[in-house]
């Protein structure tokens, strides 16, 4: 049995004020109990209608698939209408969208339109996810053939760890949906290779982006890459790993290649786990910089990502205590406000490419989507699992 919110605030006063004291064991044991995928649902639907939510974009496309998975387990039919409400302002009658999908982020949300399908049978959502799927025929891409991270401007030629979980999953649920699962594997496989190919440094960690023209300012003249591990960038390939796993068959010759590249990502981050909260850094492998901060999106990612791979048996069950520290480092930025609705905090706002002291002074956001959706797709991994 779960505690509502009632319960909760009744149980740990104190989370009303500041959140839930490590030290408070009846308030940590009310939070274990409680159901925090559906609080923060039902929360972010109080404070938002579908028109109100924003436009077509990626991090919109991020928390409706964290929704979506909470809307599977609990079959709460008003979170599958909430999705379908966004979805639809976006989709004409006759399917189409008024869209040119001129960069990966745009193709975020499109995971949606094969799921809407599969529930309704409704054709608008087969034709707009064609659309993306057409789009891609064209779409830029490096030598290697790794999707440009947009066209047309500042970011030709450049592949971003950010990029894959953009597009991969699209690719994945378009493909096995619609009959072009062949099509689907390779192009996944591809783009997933290609970037750990330039991005993986040797101790495991991705660097968040490289440009294989060698031309921007943060590219490294030699090997194309910038310099810093920047958290949520190394959480978004993590977790599409984990996606295209679930879907790749057991028997695929390139399946254990692509579970190594997680497990010695997994392996890394377990390294630069922080010792005190169970969380991680913002830029990943500096923590003793006094200027650094632990962000709670990438430490959400992590936490899946290394929950799935040991539940799957991709990884050591030793790493277990590292999911399960990472998880409640990540409950303790969770709260209850005074106006009853939940908050996350200490979440990085939408982040380019940059140095050092570019990424550790970027603003922290309260309930920013990168940390609802990222908190909604751990939590309910644990849930599961």
């Amino acid at each position: 049995m779960t505690t509502s919110r009632r319960d909760f605030v009744r149980l740990g006063g104190a989370a009303l004020a500041g959140g839930v004291a490590s030290g408070s064991t009846g308030t940590a044991q009310a939070k274990d109990r409680t159901d925090w995928s559906v609080e923060v649902v039902e929360s972010t639907m109080r404070q938002y209608t579908p028109e109100t939510l924003g436009g077509w974009g990626y991090t919109r496309g991020l928390y409706l698939w964290g929704q979506w998975l909470v809307f599977q387990r609990t079959k709460n039919k008003k979170y599958f209408d909430f999705i379908k409400a966004w979805v639809d302002r976006f989709v004409g009658p006759d399917g189409r969208m008024s869209r040119t999908f001129t960069n990966l982020d745009a193709m975020r949300a499109g995971q949606l339109l094969p799921l809407l399908y599969n529930a309704t049978g409704d054709v608008r959502y087969r034709t707009a996810s064609t659309q993306i799927r057409e789009r891609l025929n064209t779409y830029a891409r490096t030598k290697e053939g790794g999707f440009w991270h947009a066209e047309g401007g500042t970011r030709d030629w450049q592949n971003w760890s950010d990029g894959v979980y953009m597009v991969v999953p699209f690719i994945m649920r378009h493909g096995y949906t619609f009959g072009e699962k062949q099509w689907a594997t390779d192009e996944a496989l591809k783009q997933l290779f290609v970037y750990a190919k330039n991005l993986q440094h040797k101790d495991g960690l991705f660097h968040h982006a490289y440009d294989e023209s060698r031309t921007v300012s943060w590219a490294d003249k030699t090997t194309g890459v910038s310099p810093e591990f920047w958290g949520r960038a190394m959480g978004w390939y993590a977790i599409t790993c984990c996606d295209v796993l679930e879907d790749l068959p057991r028997d695929h010759p390139d399946r254990p290649k692509l579970i190594s590249i997680l497990s010695k990502l997994i392996a890394a981050l377990a390294k630069y786990q922080d010792s005190k909260t169970g969380r991680w850094f913002q830029v990943v492998d500096k923590g003793s910089n006094p200027e650094n901060w632990t962000e709670t999106s990438c430490s959400s990612m992590y936490s899946m990502a290394i929950s799935r791979a040991v539940e799957r048996g991709y990884v050591s069950r030793r790493y277990d205590v590292v999911a399960q520290r990472g998880r409640r480092g990540v409950l303790e930025r969770v709260k209850i406000n005074a106006e009853g609705n939940t908050e996350i905090s200490e979440i990085c706002i939408g982040t380019n490419v940059g140095d050092l002291p570019f990424y550790l002074a970027r603003p922290r956001a309260v309930n920013d989507l990168h940390g609802i959706g990222a908190f909604l797709i751990m939590n309910e991994q644990f849930t599961s699992c």
